[in-house]
């Protein structure tokens, strides 16, 4: 999705109870609730109801002490709420440094089918020690994080590939279930100078093609500088994060200009902005809700932040979508400000034509701009 559009679309973080560490505390629920499918039906299904286009799933390491301390992984979650809804695209944060690559392609390409083209992948490059002495591996960190991060994703998309479109023909004459001749090896490599422990892959997947063809890789700007489809883009204030999302807009129409940590942006990507958001909500005002909340812990976030009415939200998403092609929104207490979201923001967004409209039935990829690609390997034919 390359240069400005008319309007954009709205994806919502769903990870647990708020994206504030003492959101639990707000929350209609008891805190075993985060466990169990309902949670995750009701979230997913108020987030599409109100007419977001896109439902992020966080994982990884959950904070220690006084607040919750469990999650359910985020694949697995995605999953679950695939077959439960229609509209709403569905995208997990998967690691790519402490997972195996050719289990998260065949996950990926699973979910893919069970939301009927809906998924995709938020690509996470771990940086923890005890995550790596969970899994018995060495500690990745710096550049050879971003190495992890290319070539997982390399071996996904080469895995996708392996089956091309048509290969699974369930030929009764013949008693062939396959055109094997449709099937191909990946042969991957991890490159010599890889950081971490070299690996190959051959292949092919153990999976059908996924239904778009290829899933939209979502990744923080700088991770995957060249192989991203969705470039997320973070500030520490929200008047920086307009200047910084213009910023990564040029820099994409530009070609591929420098952009953090001397990396060149994908040309064609869309741009989303990260914000945090805390709203006037019955009755108390969102800075007091704000202070309220960080009396129990504090919260300590890398985004930008917006802290005030529902009507000032609007304006300043407003301004935002005039230069970035989508927002994720991270709601201090989930409960409190999707309720606020569904009532008093969206709907104003879409009279003022700000956000694409919703598509039964569409993929990830159509939402995106995105055509279907053909498999890297259909021309080889026999050759493979």
């Amino acid at each position: 999705m390359s240069g400005n559009t008319q309007s954009g679309f709205l994806a919502l973080e769903l990870d647990g109870d708020g994206a504030h560490p003492a959101a639990w505390r707000k929350a209609r629920h008891a805190p075993d609730g985060l466990l169990n499918g309902a949670r995750i039906r009701s979230t997913v299904l108020a987030a599409e109801s109100a007419g977001f286009h896109i439902a992020t799933f966080a994982d990884g390491p959950v904070s220690s002490g006084r607040d919750v301390a469990g999650r359910l992984n985020a694949l697995q979650r995605a999953a679950f709420a695939g077959p439960v809804t229609s509209s709403i695209v569905l995208v997990p944060e998967v690691d790519t440094v402490y997972t195996e690559p050719f289990h998260v392609s065949t996950q990926l390409a699973s979910l893919d089918y069970v939301s009927g083209g809906r998924a995709g992948w938020l690509v996470a490059a771990s940086g923890s020690a005890e995550e790596a002495a969970a899994v018995g591996r060495s500690f990745a960190e710096g550049a050879a994080l971003a190495q992890e991060a290319a070539a997982s994703v390399e071996v996904s998309r080469r895995l996708w590939d392996s089956w091309e479109d048509g290969a699974v023909i369930r030929d009764v004459a013949t008693g062939r279930y396959l055109d094997v001749d449709k099937l191909h090896y990946v042969d991957f490599e991890t490159p010599a100078d890889f950081a971490g422990p070299g690996y190959s892959v051959k292949g092919p997947s153990i999976i059908p093609r996924p239904l778009q063809g290829q899933l939209p890789v979502v990744a923080h700007a700088g991770l995957l500088p060249s192989d991203a489809d969705v470039v997320l883009v973070s500030a520490p204030t929200p008047s920086l994060l307009v200047a910084e999302v213009a910023e990564v807009r040029r820099a994409i129409a530009g070609g591929g200009a420098v952009v953090g940590g001397g990396a060149t942006l994908a040309g064609g990507a869309a741009v989303v902005a990260e914000l945090d958001v805390v709203l006037d909500a019955r009755g108390q005002s969102a800075s007091g809700r704000l202070a309220e909340l960080d009396a129990f812990t504090p919260w300590s976030s890398s985004r930008a932040r917006f802290i005030g009415t529902a009507a000032e939200l609007v304006d300043f998403l407003a301004e935002l979508l005039a230069v970035a092609d989508g927002i994720r929104l991270h709601p201090a207490v989930l409960d409190v400000e999707l309720e606020e979201l569904a009532q008093l923001v969206l709907p104003e967004l879409r009279r003022r034509g700000a956000l694409k409209p919703v598509a039964q039935g569409g993929t990830f990829r159509e939402l995106l701009g995105l055509e279907r690609p053909l498999s890297r390997y259909a021309s080889l034919g026999s050759e493979n």
